[in-house]
């Protein structure tokens, strides 16, 4: 198994556009970073953070999520996610994640990963799709 260290931290940046924003408000202007694209950087930045402790063949993916959304973030306004490694338990990894805007923290909470072995768990979804 791999030996990922508590306090292992990564970081993600991205400009918020068009396409991560919210589509419904219709004014250009009333568009922020949607909610589902926010957990999704959050779980991309765990991910990452973890990926160079893995051996050739595994991976991790998301089991959990618990997430508040703060603060809205225009179009144009960069977001910097941020995870640590709060417990390691066997295959699960849980860490906190922020998520900040050039001027105010827009996100919190914890999110937990499972490491998998990627051929194995190909075969599992093969057979559960018979």
């Amino acid at each position: 198994m791999a030996n990922i260290p508590i306090g292992t931290k990564g970081e993600f940046q991205v400009l918020v556009t068009s396409e991560v924003a919210i589509s419904f408000l219709g004014d250009e202007g009333a568009r922020v970073l949607s909610t589902p694209r926010l957990i999704g950087f959050m779980e991309w930045t765990c991910r990452n953070a973890v990926l160079p402790f893995l051996e050739p063949g595994y991976d991790t993916v998301g089991t959990h999520v618990n997430v508040a959304h703060l603060g809205a973030s225009p179009i144009g306004m960069s977001v910097t996610f941020t995870a640590e490694v709060i417990r390691v338990d066997g295959r699960r990894v849980e860490f906190r994640v922020e998520a900040h805007d050039e001027k105010e923290k827009i996100g919190e909470g914890t999110h937990e990963r499972a490491i998998i072995n990627i051929a194995k768990f190909a075969t599992r979804l093969a057979e559960k799709k018979r």
